[in-house]
């Protein structure tokens, strides 16, 4: 029987059953109001969590775009150089010159896009069909090129010496008018003594305009271009006349057949192609004496296949005049500036002769005024030699306009730097025809004592090259010219490398010349230059303090090694400057570079003296540089006493070598299928943290650079091994790498050559005999011993380097530590010039 319900009332309700896991009604709408409020608040917090990571993400995007765009973002302070500083109206002895050091011949303005001209040449009825000389090539294996004198301002002379006749190219400047007034060229051509026959040659002057300006052709006789006309905005109207060629000296005219060019060129890399793709042996070269002969030369069509650019309003005039003629002869090329109105008589002939004979006297008399090395007893071959080696890095400075390539770890991909113009000299004309940064501190050392103005701009120029991160790209490759002549794997310039601040040896110079003779008219400019130079400088200094810094206290790592350790015998450090040197063998974070040490206790030095000059806050730097010059910490740092040297200190093992690499080949297969066998490292011992203890230039860098006290007792020990032959010695000078050094002469792989493994090397050597000059007369106790060194490696390295010039026709960039001959690029007149200051005793 079921269970009776009450009966209900009518009008009454019983309360509902509670059931004993239900809450009443009032809580249920709290905990439902408190579950309400709880997703609020985590909706709110979520919210809140998606604005801040959007917020902080596109902060992130904005700081990275803005790191980003540090690198090509140019330094806040005003530039050291007015805009207009190169200017002819500025400038106007400096505006026109050779600053085209990458051809054998050829002159601009030191303007962003000046009409530029220029020499070509071949050879006719040759063996080589087309042998045809423009832009300075080792290939072209001439017997010698180079300017002889050159004053940087307003002449130069030249020889070229080919196969058998040589050119003779000279050109003088006169000051006229508002556009760097005229000037003439005269070519000069004389053959070999031994040559069977008189040579047939072409010569080829152009004129062409880098997209700014207008040229006009004049003929005369039916295909003898007898003038340009043209038009620009720096040049204003200009004419350029080709006279006739003379025989020598005489007046009598020399027969000749005549051609020319008038075509459009999409830039001045091009040019030679141009030239080449329009080549025509239709010609008939027929002299009075008979024997009518086909000769090569230029036509009068634009060349078919020359590709078009992308935008025509790139293309600029071009126009060029060929005379063919029998050596001997002279010929002259007039430029005359329409602005130039009262011309005393035209700078050709007799008045030609008159000015150049003078501008050579004036040049022989300030060279002996400047280095007197007719005082010191060096004979005239010297002496000539000496001249020629000035003056081929006065002829050899380039004026550059354009962008460098950069990238930093904040780019995908590499961005342009802003435009900008640098005045520079160069290390080689024909191999690298461009701005080095460490180079150029060399380079100027030379040059400050002919003309501190060419220092101060050329420095100039490079500080107004740094970023507002305080770092210059190391190697500037600016305009289609330059960089038609760097392999690509150059020309991306890191932000994270740096070079060697030489520079600052070149600005101690000009502060030692300011403290010497405050009044005279070549260092009086030099104070107010520092003061615009000086908030480049601090930032530049403070970039390598900080980007450079070591893994302890006061020590510095070149940063940039290369990091594919496996193809290299020893991982180079191209922003050493020293290449191939031996570092630590397995490039890490760890490592200590003592040659960077002893820079940055230079650099702080000298930015201590700058600093007190101006009157600026110097005590910091003085600080740093009594720091990093304190002895026991350079040998706490840096002295092995394993090798009883100076050393670098890293991640490193001697027991390393270059094995071929093995391939697996399954049975059957052909072996071509597979990669070819590459020279690979196999190390034999595992690296560990210690010095490397390679003896070499690196070992010698507190010497160099003289940081060691007088007294120090290290100096006897690098003493000892400068001069040990079977370590440094040679009677050529100091090799590169101690011939007991297991990577002494070791290519670093199979394609790669030893650079400074071995060779000798002018610049340091440089160092090494200034150095010697400093403690030979300065008390110590190695005071004897270092000014007999002195004059011994003084004498070894000027011999040598005289002897390969007059053997070879050339300055080397290096030389052979077993035979002293010149080997690697030539000419090469940039730092190996510094042998006329070693020659003048002036350090």
């Amino acid at each position: 029987m079921g269970r009776q319900r009450k009966r209900v009332v009518s009008g009454e309700a019983d309360p509902p059953l509670t059931r004993k896991d239900e809450k009443p009604a009032t809580l249920q709408r709290k905990e439902k109001k408190k579950k309400l409020d709880i997703g609020k608040i985590f909706i709110n917090i979520s919210i809140g969590l998606c604005i801040f990571s959007l917020t902080w993400f596109f902060y992130a995007l904005y700081m990275r775009s803005s790191l980003a765009k540090r690198v090509v973002t140019l330094h806040h302070s005003p530039p050291v150089l007015d805009a207009n500083s190169s200017s002819a109206e500025v400038s106007p002895e400096r505006f026109w010159g050779s600053y085209r050091p990458q051809v054998y011949f050829g002159m601009k303005t030191r303007s962003p896009r000046s009409v530029v001209t220029g020499m070509m040449w071949m050879r006719q009825f040759s063996e080589v069909d087309v042998n045809l000389r423009h832009t300075c090539e080792q290939g072209d294996r001439l017997q010698g090129y180079g300017w002889m004198m050159h004053d940087g301002l307003s002449f130069g002379v030249q020889e070229i010496h080919d196969s058998d006749f040589t050119l003779t190219t000279e050109f003088v400047k006169r000051m006229g008018g508002e556009h760097g007034g005229d000037w003439t060229w005269r070519i000069t051509a004389k053959q070999h003594s031994s040559a069977p026959h008189a040579p047939v040659i072409s010569l080829m002057f152009y004129a062409a305009a880098d997209t700014q300006g207008s040229l006009e052709a004049h003929v005369e006789e039916r295909n003898r271009l007898g003038s340009i006309t043209g038009f620009s905005e720096e040049l204003g109207n200009f004419k350029i006349t080709f006279r006739k060629p003379v025989a020598g000296e005489s007046s009598s005219a020399k027969y000749a057949s005549y051609n020319y060019l008038q075509t459009l060129s999409p830039g001045l890399e091009r040019l030679t192609d141009i030239v080449r793709n329009s080549l025509n042996r239709r010609f008939v070269y027929s002299p009075p004496s008979g024997g009518k002969r086909q000769y090569i030369a230029v036509d009068t069509y634009k060349p078919l296949h020359q590709p078009k650019p992308a935008d025509p309003r790139k293309e600029s005039d071009f126009v060029l005049h060929q005379v063919t003629v029998q050596v001997p002869f002279q010929i002259e090329v007039l430029f005359e500036s329409g602005s130039f109105r009262n011309r005393p008589n035209q700078l050709s002939a007799a008045a030609m002769t008159e000015e150049l004979e003078e501008r050579k006297a004036a040049f022989d008399a300030k060279f002996e005024k400047k280095f007197g090395l007719q005082a010191k007893g060096l004979g005239h071959a010297q002496v000539k030699f000496s001249k020629a080696a000035l003056s081929n890095m006065l002829g050899g400075m380039g004026y550059f306009y354009g962008q460098s390539v950069v990238q930093s770890v904040y780019n995908e991909y590499p961005l342009l730097y802003p435009e900008g113009a640098l005045f520079t000299a160069v290390p080689s004309r024909s191999f690298f025809p461009r701005g080095f940064l460490w180079d150029e501190g060399f380079h100027q050392l030379l040059l400050s004592n002919w003309d501190p103005q060419v220092t101060r701009e050329a420095m100039a120029h490079w500080l107004d090259l740094v970023n507002m991160e305080g770092w210059i790209p190391r190697e500037q490759i600016l305009g289609d010219e330059a960089r038609s002549k760097v392999p690509a794997e150059f020309v991306v310039q890191r932000n994270e490398n740096a070079n060697p601040p030489t520079l600052f040896l070149a600005l101690q110079k000009l502060v030692e010349q300011l403290q010497a003779n405050p009044d005279s008219e070549s260092s009086r400019p030099t104070l107010p230059f520092l003061r615009r130079l000086y908030p480049r400088l601090q930032t530049w200094f403070e970039w390598y303090n900080t980007t450079q810094t070591g893994p302890l206290p006061n020590s510095y790592r070149w940063r940039g090694r290369d990091k594919d350790t496996n193809l290299f015998l020893n991982p180079k450090t191209l922003t050493s400057g020293l290449d191939d040197y031996p570092r630590a063998s397995h490039p890490s974070a760890e490592e200590r570079h003592v040659d960077l040490h002893c820079w940055m206790a230079l650099a702080s030095g000298t930015m201590a003296s700058v600093a007190r000059l101006l009157g600026e806050p110097h005590q910091e730097y003085e600080r740093t540089h009594q720091t990093l010059s304190d002895n026991a910490l350079l040998d706490e740092l840096h002295w092995s006493d394993q090798l009883r040297s100076f050393s670098d200190y890293g991640n490193h093992t001697q027991a390393v070598s270059l094995q071929q690499e093995k391939v697996y080949v399954p049975p059957g297969q052909p072996r071509r299928q597979f990669p070819v066998t590459r020279l690979v490292r196999s190390v034999r011992r595992a690296p560990k943290s210690q010095f490397v203890n390679a003896l070499g230039y690196i070992s010698l860098f507190p010497f160099l650079l003289h940081i060691l006290k007088p007294d120090s007792p290290k100096l006897e020990h690098i003493f000892r091994d400068m001069r040990d032959g079977d370590k440094l010695w040679t009677p050529y000078g100091l090799r590169s790498l101690s011939r007991a050094d297991p990577l002494y002469m070791k290519r670093n792989t199979e394609h790669d050559a030893p650079y400074w493994r071995g060779p000798i090397w002018i610049n340091i050597n440089y160092l090494a005999v200034r150095a010697l000059h400093h403690y030979g007369n300065t008390e110590g106790p190695y005071q004897e011993k270092a000014a007999a060194l002195y004059q011994e490696l003084r004498t070894n390295i000027m011999n040598n380097v005289y002897r390969q010039y007059a053997e070879t026709g050339y300055i080397w960039e290096q030389y052979n530590d077993s035979t002293g001959s010149g080997q690697g690029s030539h000419p090469f007149t940039g730092w190996s010039a510094l042998t006329v200051l070693i020659m003048a005793e002036q350090y």
